[in-house]
């Protein structure tokens, strides 16, 4: 559901109310999509989230935690240039459109004070964040030029203007009569009808006030009676006075817990699977409706590239070993050429050079004819030799074939765990060290580390219900620096069958580890493994003392051979619960 302009409308009123005089402390892009500034007040620090991407376009309050890029993009260095520092003054809105107006006092390089507009245009595909000072653009978050638009140009140093509204009456201005006296001139539903005569409101809106007026009855705007349009009237009075009272933020969740609806009243056209909440704010509300969907939008946009590169490199080790697999196939045949060989050399009386074959009897066989290709251009000698050596030379491949099958199926399981880490990365520092080991593996070639250190990351720790602390490695080199360093001999260490997944260890401290705390440690193994989703899915377990690596295996890759197996069907909320604070 997209952010409207009524709702949209109450969170500007609540964002003024609560940040109007905060200076800006920092700024970031953590996307190409977003920004973040940091504002302070005498008392209180605010992270404000202003968000152009089309399917979340919001700007809202909000207490995630955002990675901050390494390398600042454009955008953000020229907010940074213009916005440090500078107070907010006032938080505005464009009557009856998506467009919120932050104004900052700031300070020029001149040391005079300017006022410097940030508007926040949430409109869909067409969001953008624009700067705009003495009522002239500085720069836009996505610049738009005459190709793109013959409308409306978004480019520095052109004047700012706000984008076409609608024809239609805004929802809010418009009275509840003349809503209604145009809708009823559309053969159309109700809500329908509502959605074609009014804008500055969401279908959600539109269905409320048709719900409202005649319950689950679908009736046709044209058809309605006098009755019917005094029901609709005071449906339309009740929202519009609602909102003017400064609403009630709620969320709609389908049955299987899904967010699919949010606004500024508490709906009742839902029926009784659906769950209603109430927020404290219009802040909450919206990063509780987004927070989830841009997190994973965020890492698959961080990821993209990596993900691509791993992808081909496992698409091209699979192609190898096919095409290994059926060189090993072909060599398998090379008793033939050995058989032709010997037998050509027993019966070089018969041959002359020229001859395209011969037709010998095999004494392998009692004595069944076989007849033998030859090459004109060599002698019989010669045709008995190329025969030898063709079966020397494919049974040489055959044995190096062996090795090399075995090679490549151990670097298809390394990539897959590879691709797997990159799918749950948390952030840009895990897939930095996702890229590191690939670099220090020879996959990577022109990938160089940034000149600032990273502090590497922490194991993912847990404590089980009986109080054992549980380490889970966040990728390949975590889980060699967790099996291998980190656990001590009768520490419990656990993985998932046959699948990528993360090294689980129970550190046992020396005591006995009980059942309860092993079931919770194979969940959390299967949790942190490509077959999270999975049902009954096999998890190896054993001490750490059994856990051995031999040279050539690639990182991450260990082996074992004393063991048990657990069929373990995880229960999804159980790392949030078992998680360290």
């Amino acid at each position: 559901m997209a952010l409207d302009a009524a709702t949209l409308a109450l969170t500007a009123a609540e964002l003024g109310r609560t940040v109007t005089d905060a200076k800006i402390a920092k700024i970031f892009e953590p996307t190409r999509d977003e920004l973040v500034i940091t504002l302070r007040t005498r008392t209180d620090t605010y992270s404000l989230l202003l968000s152009a991407r089309s399917g979340s376009a919001r700007v809202c309050l909000t207490d995630e935690s955002f990675e901050n890029p390494e390398t600042p993009p454009s955008f953000c260095m020229l907010m940074r240039k213009h916005l440090t520092g500078g107070r907010l003054v006032a938080v505005r809105m464009e009557p009856g459109d998506r467009i919120v107006y932050f104004d900052f006092l700031c300070t020029n390089e001149m040391g005079d004070l300017v006022t410097n507009t940030l508007c926040a245009e949430l409109m869909g595909r067409y969001s953008n964040l624009v700067l705009v000072q003495n009522g002239r653009i500085i720069d836009a978050l996505k610049r738009v030029d005459f190709e793109d638009s013959e409308i409306r140009q978004l480019l520095p140093g052109l004047a700012y203007t706000v984008p076409p509204k609608p024809a239609r009456p805004d929802f809010l201005a418009a009275s509840a009569a003349s809503i209604v006296a145009a809708a009823c001139q559309k053969d159309l539903p109700v809500a329908a009808a509502l959605s074609r005569t009014v804008a500055g409101v969401g279908p959600v809106v539109c269905r409320e006030a048709a719900w409202r007026a005649f319950g689950g009855e679908e009736k046709i705007a044209c058809e309605l009676d006098e009755e019917g349009k005094r029901r609709l009237l005071e449906a339309i009075d009740g929202l519009k006075a609602e909102h003017a009272a400064g609403g009630e933020p709620c969320s709609v969740a389908s049955p299987e817990g899904k967010p699919i609806e949010f606004t500024f009243f508490r709906s009742g056209q839902y029926g009784a699977g659906y769950a209603i909440r109430t927020w404290p704010s219009f802040c909450q509300m919206l990063e509780g409706y987004y927070a989830e969907k841009d997190r994973a939008e965020r890492l698959r946009t961080k990821s993209k590239e990596l993900h691509k590169a791993v992808h081909n490199m496992y698409e091209r080790a699979v192609r190898k070993q096919a095409a290994r697999k059926e060189e090993l196939a072909a060599s398998e045949k090379s008793e033939q050429l050995r058989l032709y060989g010997e037998l050509l050399s027993a019966n070089l009386y018969q041959a002359q050079k020229g001859m395209e074959s011969i037709t010998v009897p095999n004494w392998y066989d009692e004595g069944k004819p076989v007849t033998i290709p030859l090459d004109l251009r060599y002698t019989p000698s010669q045709n008995a030799q190329n025969f030898f050596k063709a079966y020397k030379k494919k049974q040489t491949a055959a044995r190096m074939l062996v090795d090399l099958l075995a090679e490549g199926e151990r670097e298809i399981a390394y990539l897959e765990t590879v691709l797997y880490e990159v799918e749950s990365a948390p952030g840009e520092a895990a897939l930095n060290e996702i890229r590191a080991e690939l670099k220090s593996q020879g996959y990577l070639k022109y990938y160089k580390p940034r000149d600032r250190k990273q502090k590497p990351a922490d194991f993912y720790r847990y404590i089980s219900s009986d109080g054992f602390e549980i380490l889970v490695g966040r990728n390949n080199l975590q889980n060699e620096r967790l099996t291998l360093h980190t656990a001590r001999g009768k520490d419990l260490w656990f993985h998932t069958k046959n699948a990528p997944g993360s090294h689980t260890v129970v550190l046992s401290g020396g005591r006995d580890i009980p059942d309860r705390t092993r079931q919770e440690a194979a969940e959390l193994a299967v949790l942190h493994s490509s077959q999270a989703k999975g049902v009954k899915v096999a998890v190896d377990y054993t001490e750490v003392r059994n856990i051995r690596k031999t040279a050539g295996l690639k990182p991450g890759m260990v082996l074992y051979d004393k063991y048990e197996t657990a069929y373990i069907t995880p229960d999804p909320d159980l790392a949030a619960r078992l998680r360290k604070k």
